[in-house]
């Protein structure tokens, strides 16, 4: 059974972005410390224009072969002119209101999202299905995580997009690495306790 990991970024008091999803206040903490992380644990988490502009296109995947995001998370790949953001992965995106993909290597999943996740995580394979965003599907797959990796960045929101925007239910998870960075940053992993 391959693994759900739901990879993210927030601040320090949860938050994917502001009330509006924005979260370019915590692009300033991926520097060359964060960056070569990214590049040597995470390759495939980079969409492929940006790899292409950093110079590490060819790196094989490391942990992920499929992605899946929501519409807005894929909106800001559209609003660049990029229809398939993450070439080097099969990529689904959930989306009631997006009726037909853009590029052929996107695949629209309109009906049951948690029963084409379960599809997936059942397939044979080495790799597994990274849950780009946002928080609404997020949200939507909550019981099929099985793994959070949570990138936290020294800023408080105050208020904003919250990592699972669903209901109130308490859901358990096992710490299991955790990474400081110099410039105050985090990472920290997860495993879902079954």
């Amino acid at each position: 059974m391959r693994k759900l990991t739901y990879f993210i970024a927030c601040s320090i008091d949860g938050f994917i972005g502001g009330p509006d999803g924005d979260a370019t206040a915590m692009v300033s903490f991926v520097d060359e410390e964060f960056m070569e992380f990214l590049k040597t644990e995470y390759p495939e988490t980079m969409p492929t224009h940006g790899r292409r502009a950093l110079g590490f296109d060819d790196l094989a995947n490391r942990r992920f072969d499929t992605i899946i995001q929501g519409r807005a998370s894929y909106d800001l790949a559209l609003k660049e002119g990029v229809t398939s953001p993450y070439a080097h992965m099969r990529q689904y995106v959930a989306s009631r209101s997006l009726t037909e993909s853009p590029d052929p290597q996107v695949e629209i999943v309109a009906g049951d999202l948690v029963a084409k996740v379960r599809e997936l995580k059942a397939e044979e394979g080495e790799f597994g299905i990274y849950l780009c965003g946002g928080a609404q599907v997020a949200g939507e797959l909550l019981d099929e995580v099985d793994e959070l990796v949570i990138k936290t960045y020294p800023i408080v929101y105050g208020t904003g997009m919250p990592m699972f925007g669903s209901g109130f239910d308490v859901t358990e998870f096992t710490l299991g690495e955790v990474r400081t960075f110099g410039n105050g940053a985090v990472v920290r992993t997860y495993s879902r306790k079954r």
